[in-house]
């Protein structure tokens, strides 16, 4: 799709016409200011805004923002002295009909990486928001992702499931209510 010039009183009312033109929200268009626009005296020698938006290509930038969050987790990964490699795994879990894009979920693999998952999972957490932000700063977008080391995710995800049922399975036979920590 082409990009679109807009003009308006301010920069922001230009923006906003363009984005409702091409039915997009900002995360998905790059936006370029051609001119200001000028209030002028008395509204002699006004000038209206002028703003240029360029859709982004989605299935680019999604492959793009893959190999970049890859490529920078495998460069953390090198600065923190640990010996690992990082897979991209293709996101088959949500189903095609959903709006919201497909998480770019990255498998750490190697030896001795529980320093990576830390105390109940707040590392990996962390180590997360922190490639999340990286990708997108450099994107300019905000791009789901998630980090798996060693398949920890799936086998806390079962645990939790497996001790959810059987507290289920004891409430309903004792009657009482079950408190379980955060």
């Amino acid at each position: 799709m082409e990009s679109l010039e807009v003009s308006a009183k301010t920069v922001e009312e230009a923006v906003e016409s363009a984005l409702k033109q091409l039915n997009l929200t900002h995360d998905q268009v790059e936006i370029s200011v051609l001119n200001k626009g000028k209030t002028g005296f008395l509204g002699m020698g006004s000038e209206e805004a002028v703003v240029r938006v360029t859709p982004l290509s989605t299935e680019s930038s999604e492959k793009s923002a893959a190999m970049m969050a890859k490529a920078a987790l495998e460069d953390l990964l090198e600065r923190m002295g640990l010996e690992a490699s990082v897979d991209l795994i293709s996101s088959e879990s949500a189903e095609p009909l959903e709006e919201e894009p497909q998480p770019i979920v990255l498998e750490v693999k190697g030896e001795d990486l529980g320093i990576l998952i830390g105390r109940r999972g707040e590392t990996l957490a962390a180590l997360q928001y922190i490639l999340r932000l990286i990708v997108a700063h450099q994107q300019k977008a905000r791009v789901p992702l998630s980090i798996d080391v060693e398949g920890y995710k799936q086998r806390r995800y079962r645990s939790l499931r497996e001790l959810a049922l059987r507290l289920a399975q004891k409430a309903s036979s004792t009657g009482q209510s079950m408190t379980l920590e955060p």
